[in-house]
């Protein structure tokens, strides 16, 4: 699998009373495909894949696979507190019919880059399915470094990383590191323009759930060099970037979802919904 072009890591739509929308997710992935985005991701951070249940994930995962398969790249997020749990994921992905996995560094046990390593191992030793690696430190807690990323990239069956860590002098290190039949993928959205410049071929954006289209033309202008229309999408998408990026990042993302044209609700606790003025303030950024 050849990871090129934007891929969505699709929010989970709720209804009024917190319940899965099946109805309305259905909808966002035939908006995404209609934007022309290479790829979904079910079940990521910005999904709120640690809000919902064993049966919800499962829900989301089928429902997502059921409305896309054959006509876009799939991914499933498989990360848990526990590695165990995640091979189970990896399987059920790998039933459903998904293409690749997601999978970031267990949350709050905070391994050392020697259990980070053979946490990723263990997973991809026993999954079917390429993996990509997710370095997302202010959420896990642990960056997973050059070097670590550098021995897991010859694993036949680890394909890329989502680089989110927000330093781009790791990902440029990375890039320029040459890693045989493994990708670099832009993971901040306040920073696509950089990742392309120095070869990167994709981006799992979560602000996708926002822009998808105009990532797409980002993407799209990118890989042709037209350097000047890139920085001027980025100057037209960037105030609701960086307002994103500065923080309530899943509840914008479901604020302005599709330019904020489609309600998919609001988030799940732990995290809190925006007020009505927040939504408003950041809506008026689209």
């Amino acid at each position: 699998m050849k990871l090129d072009g934007i891929y969505v890591p699709l929010v989970t739509p709720f209804d009024g009373a917190g319940k899965i929308d099946q109805a309305k997710l259905e909808t966002l992935v035939e908006a995404m495909i209609d934007k022309g985005v290479a790829g979904l991701a079910a079940c990521g951070t910005t999904g709120e894949y640690y809000a919902l249940d064993d049966a919800e994930r499962t829900q989301v995962l089928e429902t997502v696979h059921r409305s896309a398969a054959g006509r876009i790249e799939l991914i499933a997020g498989i990360g848990d507190m526990c590695t165990y749990r995640s091979v189970a994921r990896a399987a059920e992905a790998k039933a459903i019919g998904y293409d690749a996995l997601l999978l970031s560094p267990p949350p709050y046990s905070l391994p050392r880059q020697s259990g980070i390593r053979a946490h990723f191992e263990f997973v991809a030793d026993r999954s079917e399915l390429p993996i990509i690696l997710y370095n997302f430190p202010a959420r896990t807690g642990v960056n997973i470094e050059f070097e670590t990323v550098a021995a897991l990239a010859k694993h036949p069956n680890i394909i890329g990383i989502k680089e989110s860590s927000g330093d781009f002098s790791r990902a440029l290190h990375m890039l320029q590191a040459g890693f045989a039949d493994f990708e670099v993928i832009c993971g901040c959205d306040d920073q696509p323009a950089d990742f392309f410049f120095w070869g990167a071929k994709s981006w799992i954006a979560g602000a996708g759930n926002v822009f998808p289209g105009e990532q797409v033309a980002l993407h799209a202008a990118a890989m042709a060099g037209d350097w000047d229309r890139v920085r001027e999408l980025m100057r037209r998408m960037y105030p609701a970037l960086h307002s994103m990026e500065s923080g309530d990042y899943n509840q914008k993302a479901k604020a302005g979802c599709l330019n904020g044209t489609l309600d998919v609700g609001d988030v799940r606790l732990p995290l809190t919904p925006l007020d009505a003025a927040g939504k408003q303030a950041f809506r008026e950024l689209l």
